[in-house]
């Protein structure tokens, strides 16, 4: 593995980790969010728990290279629920972006570690 996949990981793993936290625990603006999505909040803290669990697998995967690809691949679908999520709702791409360049990153980290 090079030092880029390694600072990938991490980085992903760390907002996985914060997303995740923030959604499960029902911040205001997670809250929000899900409202104006038009989910509800129970799918709000299902998702939160997926993202905490690709966090996890990431940054484990740190100890236990193996895990690394499985992180990656939930960030990869937690990605894609996302990004149809907005393109459903006719979103704007300002707000797409974010999830987009997340699950395209995931990619990245997929592709290069294995």
């Amino acid at each position: 593995m090079t030092i880029w996949i390694w600072i990938l990981q991490g980085l992903l793993g760390l907002a996985f980790l914060v997303a995740g936290l923030g959604k499960t625990f029902g911040s205001a603006m997670h809250r929000e969010a899900f409202e104006r999505w038009r989910l509800p909040q129970w799918f709000r803290v299902v998702t939160g728990l997926v993202e905490i669990a690709a966090a996890a697998l990431l940054l484990f995967g740190y100890g236990r290279a193996g895990l690394v690809p499985y992180g990656a691949l939930l960030v990869i679908l937690v990605g894609i629920g996302g990004v149809t999520t907005h393109v459903r709702i006719r979103d704007t791409m300002k707000n797409t972006m974010p999830i987009l360049v997340l699950g395209l990153l995931g990619l990245v980290l997929l592709l290069g570690v294995l």
